[in-house]
């Protein structure tokens, strides 16, 4: 019998063909230790991504591949793959190589500790960005604007590296993009996130699906979607009562 893995890596990819064979490797090396699967959605890429993936398969027995017919979004690929899911923590990175696989023991640590309590959220946060520099000034930009709508209290909430339980996700508001706000909709239902900064290297080949301007576009409607959603959540406090009433809420996000 396949022994059921503690951590599921979801990793979503469209024409990272020539980046995701290595990366997989590395995060199969970064978590020998650790009973796991690694979960990659292809979102309906045009270049040999699932010739890549299905090439390592041979190497990697906890691969697997979930394919879309046609390309639906990175939070629509995370989805299928979280639903898919067997392993209880989730870990997502992109695929592009970006997200260094040797950072995601320092993300797990926290969520695999039985004896602390468990944040909803463990957030990577990126330092010495690799990027280009209209690319880090626009996220600056971005990144300070959300944070002052949403009160999240994350600088980088687009990084991809993230560790979570998969109840927690399963149990968020889904709208598209919600990968760019999951600190602020995690804190929303009422649980705890946790910041971790990480490292961020150069792409390992290919190029990215997505411009400055195309993101600055799509975030403007998605900040106000998430503003309105944090808006209409109440908290309330609540006690339950007798003898065998251990629930409590403090009414706080």
């Amino acid at each position: 019998m396949t022994e059921v893995p503690t951590v599921s890596v979801v990793l979503p990819a469209r024409n990272e063909a020539a980046a995701i064979g290595s990366l997989l490797t590395d995060i199969a090396a970064a978590l020998s230790a650790t009973a796991h699967e690694i979960i990659v959605v292809d979102d309906g890429s045009t270049d040999a991504t699932a010739s890549a993936v299905t090439a390592a398969m041979a190497a990697l027995p906890g691969l697997r591949l979930i394919r879309h017919e046609r390309s639906c979004g990175q939070s629509a690929a995370l989805r299928t793959g979280i639903r898919a899911a067997r392993g209880g923590i989730i870990a997502t990175l992109d695929a592009d190589g970006q997200n260094p696989p040797a950072d995601l023991p320092r993300l797990l640590a926290p969520l695999m500790d039985s004896g602390a309590e468990r944040p909803g959220l463990v957030q990577g946060q990126r330092r010495k960005r690799q990027d280009h520099w209209t690319r880090r000034i626009a996220s600056r930009i971005a990144n300070g604007i959300r944070g002052a709508l949403l009160h999240d209290g994350v600088r980088d909430s687009g990084c991809g590296l993230k560790a979570f339980p998969r109840e927690v996700y399963l149990s968020l508001p889904y709208f598209d993009h919600i990968h760019r706000f999951m600190p602020a909709m995690v804190r929303r239902e009422g649980y705890s996130v946790l910041v971790i900064d990480v490292d961020h290297a150069e792409r390992r080949g290919g190029r990215s699906n997505y411009s400055n301007l195309q993101r600055a576009l799509v975030g403007i409607v998605d900040l106000l979607g998430a503003a309105w959603l944090i808006r209409r959540r109440k908290l309330p406090v609540a006690r339950e009562l007798g003898p065998d009433g251990p629930f409590v809420t403090d009414g706080k996000p």
